[in-house]
């Protein structure tokens, strides 16, 4: 049997995991810091590296299905950050400043959770046919 190399794809999901760390390090500081403006920041950031860390350790630990975990983890965790980067930025971006505040908060779980079925259909049907 072949070793196991890691390529490029682990390298970039060490990299990802690693800002993710920082990203949730930082959220919470801001959420206990700033507790009366941005407490909401603290649990987003627990709700959101959860997200991450359940795709993470699924590949990592080998669970049952870990490729469907792994990969529904990882891009949900990738929605969280869009999420919170538009909501944050949103309001200093030309075009998106217009949409109305909640949407921003809903439209990449209303764009993402469509492309995570889909991807989730094909790895399903590719296993059957191996």
């Amino acid at each position: 049997m072949a070793t196991k190399r890691r390529g490029i794809h682990t390298l970039i999901g060490e990299i990802y995991h690693g800002a993710f760390v920082a990203i949730f390090i930082t959220s919470v500081a801001m959420g206990i810091m700033h507790w009366s403006q941005s407490a909401y920041l603290l649990f987003i950031g627990i709700f959101s590296y959860s997200i991450a860390l359940y795709g993470y350790l699924s590949k990592k630990l080998r669970w049952n299905n870990w490729l469907g975990k792994h990969i529904g983890g990882m891009l949900g965790s990738y929605i969280a950050i869009i999420t919170a980067v538009l909501v944050v930025n949103g309001p200093n971006i030309p075009l998106i400043k217009q949409l109305p505040t909640l949407l921003l908060w809903f439209l990449p779980t209303i764009i993402g959770t469509p492309i995570i079925i889909l991807i989730g259909k094909r790895y399903k049907r590719a296993k059957k046919l191996s």
